[in-house]
């Protein structure tokens, strides 16, 4: 099994700043996609950004050019600085994974980390 654990989440002021990071451990052969997802209240789910293991990235649009995701393959860790935060950024974070194992492609789920934007 692989394990996903988010840090970061947080009070924030609009326009703040804040740092998610998401560390997977267990039974890692490489791991392919990592990235982010999110659920505000009363939403859908919706993706934020995703990282390749070769580095591509792709963002929504309404994180794009406020969100960097990031990630070293050599800790299995992903990151997602989000800068100049707004009140609607306000969600669960998810963290996601998957890795191709030898009985096909595995994705897994973080617990959730909550980032409030609020004054």
């Amino acid at each position: 099994q692989v394990q996903l654990v988010e840090s970061g989440g947080g009070l924030v002021q609009p326009g703040g700043s804040l740092r998610l990071s998401c560390a997977a451990s267990g039974r890692i052969f490489s791991m392919n996609v990592m990235g982010w997802y999110r659920q505000g209240p009363g939403k859908q789910p919706e993706l934020v950004a995703l990282i390749s293991s070769g580095g591509s990235t792709n963002y929504a649009d309404s994180v794009k050019g406020r969100f960097t995701i990031s990630r070293d393959n050599a800790k299995n860790t992903v990151y997602l600085q989000m800068n100049s935060l707004k009140p609607d950024d306000t969600a669960v974070y998810y963290c996601y994974a998957d890795q191709n194992t030898e009985r096909g492609t595995y994705g897994y789920w973080g617990q959730g980390t909550q980032v409030t934007v609020s004054s």
